[in-house]
């Protein structure tokens, strides 16, 4: 029996999975992976450019494309995924698939102070920014919280804190294959 020891991190765009992705990977010696840097390099070019020409539900359509492909390729890896990935239908079965889902949550005023100033995110841009934030963590909150394994809580703690948390009882998560 060998297991697949992954952690799959979802979240709201800002709850910290590239940050606590990245420090984890290096904490645990595993490697690290983005579904949205993968999307990029295959497609040579930005999340932001693909939603502009394309449009969101051929972005969707790749990011459910990029998890497939995984499914049989990941191993002892921190894979931190695009904010609505696990909403697409049938996203949220594959991912449990691959290893320990973990939602890292973070309430709206952190998610507001960490995105202050970033442009790079096709559904907040334009007006009414605050207005779409909360609409869309109203959306997708609960699929995150019925997809995921364990929800941590990533207001006010430092990287090494949440990396804690993650790997407490990590290996009842992890999937075994006969």
């Amino acid at each position: 029996m060998s297991g697949k020891s992954n952690i799959i991190l979802i979240g709201f765009m800002g709850s910290g999975k590239t940050s606590v992705g990245k420090f984890l990977a290096n904490k645990l010696g595993h490697d690290f992976k983005d579904t949205d840097k993968m999307i990029e390099e295959e497609q040579k070019c930005t999340v932001q450019s693909i939603f502009a020409t394309k449009g969101e539900k051929y972005f969707r359509h790749l990011e459910t494309e990029t998890i497939k492909n995984l499914n049989d390729k990941l191993n002892n890896t921190i894979l931190s995924t695009g904010g609505g990935l696990p909403i697409t239908e049938g996203n949220g079965v594959l991912l449990r698939q691959l290893g320990q889902v973990i939602f890292l949550r973070a309430k709206k005023d952190t998610i507001r102070k960490r995105l202050a100033g970033d442009n790079t995110r096709p559904l907040l841009a334009g007006s009414d920014q605050e207005e779409k934030m909360e609409v869309l963590l109203n959306q997708r909150t609960p699929v995150y919280e019925t997809v995921a394994h364990r929800i941590i809580d990533t207001d006010n703690k430092s990287l090494d804190e949440i990396a804690k948390e993650i790997m407490e009882n990590r290996s009842q998560y992890e999937i075994t294959c006969d």
